[in-house]
This record gives C-alpha cells, sequence and structure tokens, in this order.
C-alpha cells in the first residue's frame, strides 16, 4: 500500500485512477461500500484505485480542543484500504492552506492537478471546499467540467439506521463493543507502543502491555474482554482495564491488556488491542488482594466469552 501526500503530485502509474473520497475514519459499512464501488470501477476501466482520508480530521482542525474521537490511526487506515483492494492511500493533510481552498480550487489544484483523476466516488452526504461551499452536487459539475466522473453512493443502513461514525462512537461509550464491532465489521482496536508502566501487575501476578490513547476515542471506562495482535503476527486473548485505575494513585489513563498464555517482553513494539466484550466497570479496591481476586475472576470471565466467539 503506498501512502502519497495529497499535496504532491501523484506518480504517473498513479494517475487517471478512480479516487475514493472521504474521512473514512473507522471504515465501517457505508465507508466500504464507498470504497467498494471505486474498487470495483478501477477494475472495470483498468484503472489504479486511490482512497483519500483527510488528516488531522478536519473536526480537529477546527476545533482543537475537542475531546478526542478517532476510530482508526493512519496505519490502521492503510491496512484496511489495501485489504479493501486499493494501491494507494492519498492523505489530504487537513491544515490551514486547504481549508481556505474553494470547492473548485480543491478539485482542480488537488483532485485533477495533482491526482489526476479519472473518476470519483463519495458517500452521498460528502461536503468539501472553504465553509463546506461544496456537496456531490457541486462535486458532479466541477466533474463534467474537468472532465472525470463522480459517483455517489447512498447511506448504509444496519438495524434501521443509517451506519456513521457518530453512531459507533455512542455504542463504544454506551459500553456496547459488539454492537460497534457490527457496524465496523471487525472489532473496535487500539494500536500503540508498548510503554514501561509502574510494573505493579508484575507484583501481583499479572503483567500487562500498556498502551496510550492518544487521540482514539474514549469508549466506557472498564474491563474487557480483549485480542491483541502482536508484532509478530501471533493474536493472543486477554483481559484489558480502560481507564483511570481508580485503586493506584495518581490517576493515569491508560490501556492495560494481561495477554493469556504469554511470557516475554513487548516494550517498545507496536501491537493492537481489540475491544471484544465489556465485562465491567471501573471500581476502585482496599487492597491488593481484593483487586487480585477481582481480577482472577475478570480473566476467567474474559476467557469464557471469548470461548464463545471463537
Amino acid at each position: 500500500m503506498m501512502r502519497l501526500d495529497g499535496g504532491n503530485a501523484a506518480p504517473e502509474r498513479l494517475r487517471g485512477g478512480i479516487v475514493a473520497l472521504g474521512n473514512f475514519d473507522g471504515f465501517h459499512l457505508g465507508h466500504q461500500a464507498v470504497v467498494g464501488r471505486a474498487v470495483a470501477r478501477a477494475r472495470a476501466e483498468g484503472r489504479p484505485a486511490l482512497v483519500a482520508t483527510f488528516d488531522p480530521h478536519p473536526v480537529r482542525h477546527f476545533k482543537p480542543d475537542a475531546a478526542p474521537f478517532r476510530l482508526t490511526t493512519l496505519d490502521q487506515r492503510a491496512r484496511l484500504f489495501a485489504e479493501a483492494g486499493a494501491q494507494a492511500m492519498v492523505v489530504f493533510q487537513f491544515d490551514a492552506a486547504l481549508a481556505a481552498l474553494t470547492a473548485e480550487e480543491f478539485v482542480a489544484r488537488r483532485l485533477c492537478d495533482l491526482l489526476g483523476a479519472g473518476g470519483v466516488v463519495t458517500g452521498e452526504d460528502f461536503t468539501f471546499g472553504r465553509a463546506r461551499g461544496g456537496d456531490v452536487r457541486v462535486l458532479a459539475e466541477l466533474g463534467a467540467r474537468h472532465g472525470f466522473s463522480v459517483d455517489t453512493v447512498a447511506p448504509v443502513a444496519f438495524e434501521g439506521a443509517p451506519v456513521s461514525s457518530s453512531r459507533i462512537r455512542a455504542l463504544l461509550q454506551a459500553g456496547d463493543p459488539r454492537g460497534a464491532a457490527r457496524l465496523l465489521t471487525r472489532p473496535f482496536a487500539v494500536q500503540g507502543v508498548v510503554q514501561h508502566g509502574d510494573k505493579l501487575g508484575r507484583t501481583i501476578g499479572y503483567p500487562t502491555a500498556n498502551i496510550a490513547l492518544g487521540s482514539y476515542l474514549r469508549p466506557a471506562y472498564g474491563i474487557y474482554a480483549v485480542r491483541a495482535r502482536l508484532a509478530d503476527g501471533r493474536v493472543l486473548g486477554g483481559a484489558a482495564n480502560l481507564g483511570i485505575r481508580p485503586s493506584f494513585d495518581p490517576p493515569k489513563e491508560l490501556l492495560e491488556a494481561y495477554l493469556f498464555d504469554f511470557s516475554g517482553d513487548l516494550y517498545g513494539e507496536t501491537i493492537e488491542i481489540a475491544l471484544i466484550d465489556y465485562l465491567r466497570p471501573e471500581a476502585k479496591f482496599d487492597s491488593l488482594e481484593a483487586l487480585t481476586a477481582q481480577m482472577d475472576a475478570d480473566c476467567a470471565e474474559a476467557r469464557r466469552r471469548l470461548g464463545e466467539m471463537n
């Protein structure tokens, strides 16, 4: 999967491609429909398939103090786009210069001059350009003027409501990762570098792999059954605490995963932890003995639930 800077000209072999255009955070069922249409068109016409996304998210540019809300990193999106059949991911850096472009300037300078787009596919609700001055109708008019085709894809409905990133965020914040996974077609997963912690888990027989949450959405704090994908490709079950660890002082927001049947050093490695099921909210314990007893019960329950899903 090639990663292209949307501010530079695309290589000649990728010009004339069909471009799926959107933010695609989460890459849920609706996003998959847009990218799927672009890939199908590209294959039918013998063109390259590209997926164009924005980073940071436009909301982050206009509201820099907004709470973390991302569902995927660029690295995760690149992998998902490749699995969907795209040859390249185009990253438009969303900064003041990009935000200042009118809809026509964005089409002429970015889609035409730099990418040489042969076709564009978006969702029906896509907006772009300064002050959201462009929509799919404007895009179709500009495409006709500049010589590329435009396809739009209707929203995908699931259980009577449109699939959206905001709907997925609400499910995760309500402690329903299984519901979110149905809309994503996979579990929500946090990817990051394993960092050193205070190593208290080792003293009670539960060493954990600790990952900072960074710009990810904060799902409901609590204990989860998880699956971790290690750098070497192994996938291991586990139980994880996501939150501020109220039994320890000072509070520190982390995702801490205890991996079943694993021994080794993961410090400095990039791993991905998928939230499979929510077990219970965070709780504060008065002693290490009480905490250990609860962790024993949590791990047993996590093993049971993961076993049911195999």
